[in-house]
């Protein structure tokens, strides 16, 4: 599994993204807490309930900070 963080101008970071080998990837905010899953195999997004709220990966849109 492989993590990449994201962080803003000032260099704070805003969260994190987990890729798993099969391209699903977890986002989570500065705490830890999970955003959103995208699941490549539906190539459909999630919120932290299961909800589908959008095709194709659009995660990091519901990162905190991020405009």
């Amino acid at each position: 599994m492989q993590e990449e963080v994201i962080r803003d101008f000032y260099g704070r970071i805003l969260g994190r993204i987990e890729i798993k080998p099969n391209g699903d990837r977890v986002y989570r905010d500065f705490y830890g807490r999970i955003v959103a899953t995208y699941k490549k195999s539906m190539n459909k997004t999630t919120d932290f309930y299961g909800r589908i709220i959008g095709s194709g990966d659009i995660g990091s849109a519901l990162l905190p900070g991020i405009k």
